[in-house]
C-alpha cells in the first residue's frame, strides 16, 4: 500500500508545505550563521561531526522515500489519515522545538561544534531538562516524516540514519563541552539526559 502523499494530491500538497516551511527557514538561518558568524573568538572541535551528521541525515531522507514506494508490503495498517496528520503534528513540534532550543542558545549556537571563549553552562528553557533539545527537535521532525509516510520500513531506515549521525555528534560535542567548561558542564550531564526527560 503506497503512501497517502503519493496517492492523493491534497495530501501531497499539505506535505510539501509543511516540509517547506520546515527546510527553508533552517536553510536561511544556516546559511547567514555561516556568513556571519566570526570563528576567530571560538576553538572549533567539529571533528567531521556536522558533514556525517548531514549526510546520514539525507541518506536516511532518501531511503524513507524510496522504501515507502518500493516496500508497500510494509505499510502501516493503522488509520492512514490519522497516522499523516500525527506525522505533520510532529514535524511542526519538532520544528518548533529546535528553533526554541537555538533561540534560548542565542549566539552560542553554531552549526559546527565551537566552544566561545567564556562561555556557561546553558540550563535555562528546555535545556533544564534535556542537554539537546535541537536534536530533540530534528528526531521529532524526522519522526513526523516517516509517520507521515505510513510505511514501518521506510520509517526504520530513517530514524536508524539520524540517530547514528546524532550519536556521533553528541559524543564529539560533549567531549568539547567538557574540555572547555570544565566540571560545571560535567556536572550538568549527571544532572540530565540527551534527548528524553528521564528517560535517555
Amino acid at each position: 500500500m503506497l503512501p497517502i502523499v503519493y496517492t492523493n494530491i491534497t495530501a501531497a500538497e499539505v506535505f510539501v508545505a509543511v516540509c517547506l516551511a520546515w527546510q527553508i527557514p533552517e536553510t536561511i538561518a544556516m546559511a547567514w550563521k555561516w556568513l556571519n558568524d566570526s570563528q576567530t573568538a571560538n576553538v572549533v572541535q567539529d571533528r567531521g561531526s556536522l558533514a556525517v551528521l548531514l549526510w546520514l541525515q539525507w541518506i536516511g531522507l532518501a531511503l524513507n522515500f524510496a522504501l515507502a514506494g518500493l516496500l508497500p508490503g510494509a505499510a502501516m495498517l493503522w488509520p492512514r489519515t490519522a497516522l499523516f496528520v500525527a506525522g505533520l503534528a510532529c514535524i511542526v513540534l519538532g520544528v518548533g522545538l529546535r528553533w526554541y532550543a537555538i533561540w534560548t542558545l542565542g549566539h552560542y549556537f553554531r552549526p559546527v561544534v565551537a566552544v566561545s571563549a567564556g562561555q556557561p553552562v546553558v540550563e535555562r528553557g528546555p535545556y533544564r531538562l534535556i542537554r539537546h533539545p535541537a536534536y530533540s527537535g530534528t528526531f521529532l521532525t524526522m519522526l513526523g516524516l516517516g509517520l507521515a509516510l505510513t510505511n514501518w520500513a521506510s520509517l526504520a531506515a530513517l530514524m536508524a540514519c539520524v540517530f547514528i549521525g546524532h550519536m556521533y555528534r553528541v559524543k564529539v560535542e560533549e567531549a568539547a563541552l567538557v574540555r572547555a567548561l570544565g566540571q560545571p558542564y560535567a556536572d550538568y550531564m549527571r544532572r540530565t539526559k540527551r534527548f528524553i526527560p528521564g528517560v535517555f
